[in-house]
């Protein structure tokens, strides 16, 4: 199985386009400790030919020609790309699916819930109907969606998206509108989560002995957004999980046979994001890897 993560970054990217939070303004000034990242998003294969991209972002042109994986290579119109896996129905997440609207035929995949969420939708109609499949998969349900690639979606502790949040919303639900997905190939298994607000016994149970788990690493403290003082909501209220503490995800999967841990989907703010500070040493101690925009993993 051949792993490439294009996006790294949490909603907005490092630096943020109108943020000079203490890491942007390093990111800003070309401080070779914080690496610039775009939004979340990751490409897997199980023959590096064919690739089934796993959320759209707003990035996603960006990350294509940053990664000659995802070139076109053949004729005159063509893309690895096969299908498209959405999570969540999170701006950072759909806005990408925008970029690919040039009569390339691919599949999209989601729960009913979050393609209904596209689907009402009419903007992202420019991914005509006789070009681009839409097709809604049930939780715990295995497919392939590309030859030689097995995927089962789970649900995960979250939220719905920002922009369909009401009086009604609850935090930490498990739904079909956030969800985790487990993906399998040549025997070796992933398993890619990058939104999840509490870990549970039941997620712990799923993802034991996955050769490598790429987990929400959004912020190290749940506060991170307010001691940066550019923010008033926690990670909980974003539906994030934190890092550190004794309920956070590095204590919560201690005990949970692993193979690479790795935090992806990281904000802005996060202090992880600096390469020689405490907090990324902190989290490296305790076998963790903070990822990057194209860190490839071959499992």
């Amino acid at each position: 199985m051949h792993v490439v993560i294009l996006g790294s970054a949490a909603g907005g990217g490092v630096p943020q386009w109108n943020c000079r939070c203490s890491i942007c303004s390093l990111a800003w000034a070309g401080d070779p400790r914080v690496k610039p990242r775009t939004q979340s998003s990751i490409a897997v294969s199980p023959d590096g030919e064919r690739w089934l991209l796993l959320n759209a972002s707003p990035d996603i042109r960006q990350q294509i020609q940053a990664n000659p994986q995802m070139h076109p290579r053949e004729g005159l119109r063509h893309s690895p790309i096969h299908a498209v896996l959405l999570t969540n129905g999170d701006v950072d997440h759909v806005a990408g699916l925008l970029t690919l609207r040039e009569g390339q035929p691919f599949t999209l995949y989601a729960t009913p819930g979050i393609l209904a969420s596209v689907s009402d939708n009419r903007v992202f109609d420019v991914m005509a109907a006789d070009v681009v499949k839409r097709q809604t998969i049930a939780l715990d349900e295995t497919f392939e969606p590309v030859p030689g690639l097995s995927v089962t979606l789970f649900s995960v502790p979250g939220k719905v998206p920002l922009w369909l949040e009401d009086a009604s919303m609850e935090i930490g639900a498990e739904t079909e509108t956030t969800v985790g997905t487990m993906i399998e190939a040549g025997g070796k298994r992933l398993a890619y989560i990058p939104g999840c607000a509490r870990v549970t016994e039941d997620l712990k149970a799923r993802v034991a002995g996955v050769d490598a788990l790429l987990f929400d690493g959004t912020v190290l403290e749940d506060d991170d957004m307010i001691r940066a003082g550019v923010g008033t909501k926690t990670g909980w209220r974003m539906g994030h999980i934190q890092i550190n503490g004794e309920t956070g995800s590095i204590a919560s999967f201690a005990d949970v046979a692993l193979g690479r841990r790795v935090l992806i989907h990281i904000n802005n703010t996060n202090p992880i994001l600096i390469e020689d500070s405490p907090e990324r040493a902190g989290v490296e101690a305790r076998g963790w890897t903070v990822a990057h925009d194209g860190l490839t993993l071959d499992l």
